[in-house]
């Protein structure tokens, strides 16, 4: 199991985002919202699909790439 030892970014409604870990490492999309579980959040990736992923899988991603 890999752990991961970094400060969880803070993310804003709309913010591009890209998955840095987990099968779809590289994907890009937009942050919705924090789930009831908090260490869990919903993205739009980039093909339109809403997803959750780990907050400690996500990392703030380029806004020239959306």
């Amino acid at each position: 199991m890999t752990t991961y030892n970094r400060e969880l970014p803070v993310f804003a409604t709309g913010e591009p985002v890209v998955l840095i870990a987990g099968t779809y490492e590289g994907t890009t999309g937009v942050f919705l919202r924090l789930k009831d579980d908090v260490s869990w959040a919903d993205i739009t990736e980039h093909c339109g699909r809403v997803r959750s992923h780990p907050l400690r899988w996500l990392e703030h991603g380029d806004v020239s790439a959306q």
